[in-house]
């Protein structure tokens, strides 16, 4: 039976009682089990919670979110400070990653789009176990520079960003990007030949091949210790799959890219982070100090189970 729950919301918090029905050898009984979890930053367009993202899920209507962003951990061994494990055995790191794309797949509205960033080790079984409820939109080789050959395999050059939709996507843009120029000359890199003259003075169309995207690696652009997305990657994703006002949901924080992103696009936004969210707000209140509010947008509100 699907739990209902009730919802209360306080300035901080969000508080979800879901009433459960169980079996055991003595029959059915009721359980009551609260979620609450506490709100770490609002702005004029989002709300961010430090807290585990399943457990956020739970409290979030079906049908509600317009775009969902995933930058997953890869389960390479890395220490997040969150006190979980990224090095699980093949068989539960899936099995945990398909929990998650589960609710992705309830939270999407109708036409919604689901872009997931990660190894192309990875993105071959995510794009298959996705294609049996969403639809196949493209494979985005997003380009990886500087990194170093694995043993006996070819070298690695790109990350997969996967993009699926509920069905036909509700809302498509087709964005252009500058004409590649020499960073020394200026110079265009690309010989169009006779076609130069045709090409689209506002630039060329964006492909599924992305090699502008490098991550931020310098101490001096980064809010926290690890690589970081460069907000372009999930900027181009709430534009191609958004229209401003909708509602956009980033499961693995990180460094928040994604709500940088979003804010600057007048897209409302949810995010979560299992571990500090001191990085993220540290990136927001430099960004966008006129938008850190006290209360969560009336929009983002209504995303969650029940009424504030």
């Amino acid at each position: 039976m699907k739990p209902k729950a009730r919802c209360s919301k306080g300035d901080t918090t969000v508080v979800a009682t879901e009433m459960l029905n169980t079996r055991s050898s003595g029959g059915c009984s009721v359980e009551t089990v609260r979620h609450v979890k506490k709100r770490s930053l609002a702005t004029r367009y989002g709300a961010l919670y430090n807290c585990d993202c399943l457990e956020l899920m739970k409290i979030i209507k079906d049908k509600s979110i317009d775009c969902i962003f995933a930058d997953p951990p890869f389960n390479l061994g890395k220490d997040y400070g969150n006190g979980s494990n990224d090095r699980l055995p093949k068989s539960e790191y899936l099995s945990w990653s398909y929990s998650w794309m589960n609710e992705c797949f309830r939270l999407l509205t109708e036409g919604g789009a689901l872009f997931i960033y990660c190894l192309p080790k990875w993105a071959y079984l995510f794009a298959s176990y996705l294609d049996q409820m969403l639809t196949f939109r493209h494979w985005i080789a997003v380009s990886m520079k500087n990194t170093f050959r694995r043993g006996r395999r070819l070298y690695p050059a790109h990350y997969a960003l996967l993009y699926f939709t509920k069905g036909e996507p509700r809302a498509f843009n087709r964005l252009r990007v500058p004409i590649p120029r020499c960073k020394k000359c200026n110079a265009e890199i690309k010989d169009y030949g006779g076609h130069r003259k045709h090409l689209n003075s506002r630039g060329l169309n964006l492909t599924d091949f992305w090699e502008d995207t490098s991550p931020v690696r310098h101490r001096k652009y980064k809010f926290r210790e690890f690589n970081e997305l460069k907000p372009m990657i999930p900027e181009r994703c709430i534009k191609i799959s958004t229209r401003r006002g909708d509602l956009v949901f980033d499961p693995f924080g990180g460094g928040g890219s994604t709500y940088e992103a979003a804010e600057a696009l007048n897209r409302y936004w949810i995010g979560c982070e299992l571990a500090s969210c001191r990085p993220i707000i540290r990136r927001m209140k430099t960004r966008f100090p006129e938008s850190i509010r006290r209360n969560v947008p009336n929009r983002v509100k209504r995303a969650f189970v029940g009424s504030y």
